[in-house]
């Protein structure tokens, strides 16, 4: 299926690995000229030198960029010039009680799970406008619906990009531009793996049956998803064929929200 993204621009933050680098892989797949970003030079150029390898005839740079750091953002949305397609991807967790979360550690998730989006978001949507075509995606989580007790200020963040995700799309009311968010649920992602030491302490089938028996027994796939199976959908949304669909919120959870919306 052609997804019509051939010489379309996008821009994937958080994307030298993981569910970020299997977005940028299969955007870079379909004909996207891909931006993908990383937090270090080196990690960037680690990222691009294994993607080009795997990407046939892809068109994909780099740059690097600390969401923590306001003056590194403004540096690359000056690089980045047109964007057409938007993935706000980066993001970080950590599992930690409630009561030992300090300040500086919620502003830290805040300033970089979503203060990253609506500022990329706010650069980048007034060329969407005017061209009158864009896609801003925000990958959320299911953890923005059933908050985890052991990462409160994770699960916070995940909601906040739900509320702003809608909240932009209301803006973009009779164009050609949409915004949505993405709700991965437990995804064998580089940080999943190290989180849950599989290879070294367990083994994959070992550590996913114990997930789902204990932590998410509401999985109706009862196994993880992989990060190629989020980037399907997230690239989709991003396609010209998924032009009615704007201000969702779309779950690639495997069923762990026991809800039909």
């Amino acid at each position: 299926m052609d997804l019509q993204l051939k010489n379309k621009v996008a821009l994937v933050t958080g994307s030298t690995k993981g569910i970020g680098r299997a977005i940028a892989e299969t955007l870079a797949r379909e004909g996207a000229e891909v931006i993908i970003n990383g937090r270090s030079e080196d990690s960037v150029k680690d990222a691009l030198c294994e993607m080009n390898k795997v990407v046939e005839n892809g068109k994909i740079s780099g740059i690097a960029c600390d969401f923590s750091k306001q003056e590194q953002i403004d540096e690359l949305i000056a690089s980045c010039g047109k964007i057409d397609i938007l993935i706000n991807n980066v993001g970080i967790f950590e599992p930690k009680d409630f009561l030992d979360i300090p300040d500086a550690d919620w502003q830290r998730f805040y300033d970089i799970n979503v203060m990253s989006g609506v500022r990329l978001s706010r650069a980048f949507l007034p060329q969407m406008l005017e061209q009158d075509w864009g896609r801003i995606i925000f990958i959320s989580s299911e953890s923005g619906i059933n908050i985890p007790e052991e990462m409160v200020h994770y699960g916070m963040t995940k909601t906040a990009q739900l509320a702003i995700s809608r909240g932009i799309a209301e803006t973009t009311k009779g164009t050609r531009v949409t915004v949505n968010s993405v709700l991965p649920g437990p995804t064998l992602s580089e940080g999943v793996k190290d989180f849950a030491g599989i290879g070294e302490e367990k083994s994959k089938e070992e550590v996913e049956q114990e997930f789902f028996e204990t932590e998410r027994p509401s999985s109706l796939i009862q196994r993880f998803a992989t990060t190629q199976e989020v980037a399907n959908m997230v690239v989709y949304v991003a396609s010209e064929l998924s032009s009615a669909t704007n201000g969702a919120a779309l779950k690639v959870d495997g069923g762990v929200v026991k809800t039909a919306f």
